[in-house]
């Protein structure tokens, strides 16, 4: 079976402005990792969330809960949370799950659909079969054992270094926090990916100087 990589193409047809105060009450890592106990499909917690799972500590308030699964898997996470209604989520518009939008964009908002209230943002990730595949750079692999690190109570969170190679291309304050709090705390290999990845979906990124120190090799094909 191929890789399942998200066409690319115009923005989709129909769908509506996404309101700047769209209602969050997001649920915890824990609360999620509840609802999503028997899903055998690979799904993580990312984001700031995983920072702070993998930092073992609660840094920061959180705006949100963000976790990611292969695109092909999402069907079974939508069938362990028949509370919600997904809407699919991109360039400050949303659509209803089920039309074209699904195969272009890639992040998806589960809501209460009485209520409104949005309590969980999925991100649909391309892959082949077992190989996560970054979606900003599909030459960048890895197996998903690699990819995803479990809490000592077992929530899944995306490995750090993954984490701040998205966080990389906005740079807010919480992002910058984070790098400076999970960097001291990354592995000779984990800092070697980083550096590697970095220069691969943001050359010349402020980022690299930083993460390259000490980083001993470079990211394989």
């Amino acid at each position: 079976m191929g890789p399942s990589v998200p066409s690319e193409g115009a923005l989709p047809a129909g769908g509506e402005i996404l309101p700047e105060d769209a209602a969050w009450q997001p649920w915890d890592p824990w609360q999620v990792a509840r609802r999503l106990s028997t899903v055998p499909v690979p799904w993580c917690v990312a984001g700031g969330w995983a920072v702070d799972l993998f930092l073992g500590e609660v840094t920061r308030d959180h705006e949100d809960v963000e976790i990611a699964v292969p695109r092909r898997g999402f069907g079974e996470i939508r069938e362990a949370l028949p509370e919600l209604a997904f809407d699919v989520v991109g360039a400050g518009r949303r659509w209803a799950w089920g039309g074209p939008a699904d195969e272009v964009m890639h992040q998806t908002w589960g809501r209460d659909p009485a209520s409104g209230v949005y309590h969980l943002d999925v991100f649909r990730e391309p892959h082949d079969g077992d190989l996560w595949i970054c979606r900003r750079d599909p030459s960048i692999r890895r197996p998903y054992d690699e990819v995803i690190g479990r809490t000592a109570d077992g929530v899944p969170y995306v490995a750090p270094e993954i984490a701040l190679l998205f966080k990389a291309r906005h740079r807010r304050a919480k992002d910058e926090r984070d790098l400076a709090a999970v960097l001291p705390r990354l592995d000779d290999a984990a800092r070697t990916w980083l550096a590697s990845a970095l220069a691969r979906v943001h050359p010349g990124h402020d980022w690299l100087a930083v993460v390259a120190d000490r980083a001993p090799g470079r990211l394989g094909g």
